[in-house]
């Protein structure tokens, strides 16, 4: 069960399994440029976010930025429902130039492979997926409270 703001809501799609393929999908950078996850290589954390204007998502998305910017063999990509704009605006804000702000706003690509549209709210829930140099999901993680951080440790420790 996930809820938001203790609300229980409905994630629409399968969710992803830990040992599975994480599969293709496409979104949309902050410089409007469509991006096809097939084109990253190496480890991946995929980090799934409601909103990157709430404190929460923002203060996560910053804890992987800082904590993996040394890491040259790890790609980190957060995906909203957020416009480009708005991720560019924060990427300035932050002076990020580690973690890949994509935006599914345009066909949902990623909410509809990763199970992760909260379907009342048109929005992703959060959620962190680390996938492998092999493309096998090592950690998969739908926080049960949209509104609650996901596990940094856990995630630090599979990479």
């Amino acid at each position: 069960m996930t809820t938001f703001k203790g609300n229980e809501v409905t994630l629409v799609g399968a969710p992803l399994v830990e040992g599975s393929e994480m599969p293709a999908f496409t979104f949309v950078d902050k410089d409007l440029n469509t991006v096809d996850s097939t084109t990253l290589k190496g480890k991946r954390v995929f980090l799934s976010v409601p909103s990157i204007d709430t404190s929460v998502c923002s203060m996560e998305v910053a804890k992987f930025m800082n904590s993996l910017k040394d890491r040259d063999d790890v790609t980190v990509v957060s995906l909203s429902m957020d416009l480009p704009f708005a991720l560019d605006r924060w990427c300035q804000a932050k002076n990020n130039d580690k973690v890949i702000m994509g935006s599914d706003y345009k066909g949902q690509n990623f909410a509809k492979v990763s199970g992760t549209l909260i379907e009342e709210l048109g929005l992703l829930t959060r959620a962190v997926f680390v996938v492998d140099e092999n493309n096998k999901l090592v950690h998969v993680e739908y926080c049960a409270e949209v509104a609650s951080e996901p596990d940094y440790n856990k995630v630090l420790e599979v990479l």
